[in-house]
């Protein structure tokens, strides 16, 4: 008995929503732009953090640098001694031993080249066999320069993929080219590429040169500054206690005032995970803020749609309805109106994203069962809680003047 005056006052709640299906849409509408809005947000959130860990990880989550900071003492030949120097480099490879994959050092200048028809700066960075290994980056066309090349100090040198393409048009016919370096003719022998951009922030530009650092010391003068120094730790769990062998290492060969920045990329992946998790809870308060006010429009629009049935409600209560019966019955249109509002918010909230994945394959698109999940949970709250006032005061109503109420 009980369960078909529950059926009963879910048929009845339907037959009204019927009988207004555009004011039950456009209440609903609320909670389809809030629920689609949580599952969005979390997913937007969601792929963003996962990319830029990826991307800082193919980087090289091992990945330790090292360069001279600053000193407390302003003479220049003492700041020249202080730079980290490629006697540092063998040092900190013989001390790590097995537990680094490698480590190389980099010497940084500049010199102009003749590029489409003018002249143009170039970085030059002078480096070793070791430094497509640290750096993660890969040869489109030849081959890079190996130990023998640097040993015997050979006059070669390997483009980055844009400036091949803008001097010679493709990676190809770089290779043979000759190119002037400081009055020196150095033979291209490769072209190469960074694996994963570092957006900059390291020593690779779109016009890099890379040539062996025994050539470059050719043209560098008397300073030896290696800026920076590369390190790859063997496994993750040691690249912190590296990190602090290498910071020792460096300011142990070097007077007591001289600094060093050592750093690695743990902290920068903690700082984006962090990063992503704060972003996350502030955008999904602004959604919950959405559906409240959503529950408060069905609130609202439940206590209009009391008043105008007032004489509806009179005649039920007066052939025999309980109060309970009424109670349900509004109840239940509100959670029928929060529920497939909800519901559809829901759906909307995962098709944009797979659609999403239609177009590109570069990146994946996690969806957050648990956002769904709490999307629904917080959808039906918000018609049980908004719905339980208008439902209350529909159920108090008095029959007698229900009945005559204009």
């Amino acid at each position: 008995m009980r369960t078909f005056r529950h059926l009963e006052a879910l048929r009845s709640s339907i037959e009204a929503l019927r009988a207004n299906k555009f004011r039950a849409f456009l209440t609903g509408l609320g909670l389809v732009i809030g629920n689609a809005s949580v599952i969005l947000v979390v997913t937007i959130s969601l792929t963003s953090r996962d990319y830029i860990i990826d991307q800082i990880q193919r980087i090289g989550s091992n990945l330790i640098y090292a360069n001279y900071e600053a000193g407390n003492n302003g003479a220049t030949a003492t700041a020249d001694a202080d730079y980290v120097k490629e006697a540092d480099v063998d040092a900190v490879r013989d001390k790590l031993g097995s537990r680094v994959v490698a480590v190389t050092g980099v010497m940084n200048g500049l010199d102009r080249l003749r590029i489409e028809g003018h002249d143009e700066d170039v970085t030059i960075s002078g480096t070793d066999e070791y430094y497509p290994v640290v750096r993660n980056v890969e040869a489109l066309a030849g081959r890079f320069f190996d130990a023998a090349d640097v040993r015997q100090r050979s006059h070669v040198a390997l483009l980055i993929e844009k400036l091949a393409r803008r001097l010679y048009g493709s990676q190809e016919a770089a290779l043979g080219k000759v190119v002037r370096l400081h009055g020196l003719q150095f033979t291209v022998i490769g072209t190469f590429r960074e694996r994963v951009s570092s957006f900059g922030m390291s020593e690779l530009t779109g016009d890099t040169v890379l040539i062996p650092i025994t050539a470059f010391k050719l043209f560098s003068g008397q300073i030896e500054r290696i800026d920076p120094l590369y390190a790859e730790a063997r496994t993750p769990s040691d690249v912190n206690a590296v990190t602090a062998e290498i910071q020792s290492i460096l300011e142990g060969r070097h007077r007591a005032g001289a600094r060093y920045s050592v750093q690695n990329l743990t902290e920068i992946l903690a700082t984006a995970k962090r990063v992503a998790e704060v972003l996350t809870a502030v955008l999904v308060v602004v959604s919950a803020i959405a559906l409240i006010i959503s529950g408060i429009g069905i609130m609202n629009i439940m206590l209009v749609t009391v008043t105008e049935r007032t004489r509806e409600i009179g005649l039920r209560m007066a052939v025999g309805a309980a109060r309970r019966d009424v109670l349900e019955q509004f109840l239940a249109e509100a959670v029928l109106i929060s529920v497939t509002g909800g519901l559809a918010g829901i759906l909307i909230g995962i098709a944009i994203p797979l659609s999403v994945q239609f177009f590109t394959d570069d990146i994946a698109i996690p969806i957050s069962w648990v956002s769904i999940a709490v999307a629904f949970t917080v959808s039906l709250l918000v018609g049980l809680i908004f719905g339980l006032l208008p439902a209350s005061r529909a159920a108090r109503l008095n029959p007698t003047e229900a009945l005559r109420y204009e």
